[in-house]
């Protein structure tokens, strides 16, 4: 694909410490881009960097000239930033929401549905603005992502497994995941701001392999250099021992236990077409 000379600039790079955005900056340097990162702390990589929270009262004064912004801070932040980022030159805006809007909406668990809630009507307040304003945008939705060491998924699950060296599962953990590398995001959401195809449209991002639950686990295990060692267990009792386990991992909840067993699937084939999405299958090492 063709990508020469179709992203504007300046680019501005919200939420430039999330787990995406390191990985996106060293690939806009690479094209001699020159990003402003725009975070709470500096990042690691060496760029040009802006401190501050878009709920900051005084964030007009300190937001750059930017012509292309790509927002991986969350997309409920968004919505009430965009006419400062239009006022300082945005014209095209690459965002990130999740596929959690659509497998949290019957969740459990309150707090679940209530981030579905926000992704939802932060997408559709988005869209929206943009239409209104002459901004081209482009949404991009990951499934479950991971960034050896870094992230609260995969790399949560690696955190118990060598604290535990075993991994309970609630019932057989038959349900579907497709895990998707940081890193391949980054180029994903890069490949999207070059390619017209992908103006006013969003995608559901997956990864290269779609694995069951039990298997992800065992892939971990492999990739810490450990046989797997699974543990299967009655739902009831795995939801009493999220329970047990809250005050020690305030992460833990029954619903996790439930999405054990979902299928928590989408398809790509729109970003293959549009922009040559092509991410890596599932095989972390730590």
């Amino acid at each position: 694909m063709d990508t020469e000379n179709t992203l504007k600039t300046p680019v501005l790079v919200l939420g430039a410490t999330s787990l995406i955005g390191g990985h996106l900056l060293e690939r806009l340097k690479a094209e001699d881009l020159d990003p402003v990162a725009f975070s709470r702390r500096p990042p690691s990589e060496d760029a040009c960097w802006v401190g501050g929270d878009l709920r900051d009262a005084d964030l007009a004064e300190h937001l750059p000239v930017a012509a292309t912004v790509f927002s991986l801070s969350p997309i409920w932040l968004l919505p009430g930033v965009l006419p400062l980022l239009k006022a300082r030159g945005m014209a095209r805006l690459i965002a990130f929401s999740s596929t959690s809007r659509f497998t949290k909406t019957g969740s459990p668990d309150a707090g679940e549905r209530g981030v579905a809630l926000e992704l939802a009507g932060a997408e559709a307040a988005v869209e929206t603005w943009c239409a209104e304003h002459g901004v081209a945008w482009t949404i991009l939705r990951p499934t479950l992502i991971y960034d050896e060491g870094h992230d609260e998924n995969v790399s949560r699950i690696a955190r118990l497994v060598k604290r535990f060296h075993v991994m309970p599962l609630s019932g057989a953990g038959e349900g579907l995941r497709q895990p998707v590398h940081a890193a391949d995001l980054a180029a994903g959401a890069l490949a999207a701001a070059h390619a017209p195809a992908t103006r006013n449209r969003a995608y559901n991002l997956v990864g290269g392999e779609t694995v069951t639950y039990r298997v992800m686990v065992d892939r971990v295990f492999e990739g810490l250099g450990k046989t797997p060692r699974s543990l299967p267990m009655p739902t009831w009792l795995f939801a009493l021992v999220m329970r047990l386990a809250k005050p020690f991992y305030p992460g833990a909840t029954t619903a996790m236990g439930t999405r054990m067993g979902q299928d928590l699937t989408f398809d790509s084939g729109e970003a293959v077409r549009d922009f040559g999405w092509s991410p890596r299958a599932f095989h972390p090492r730590f």
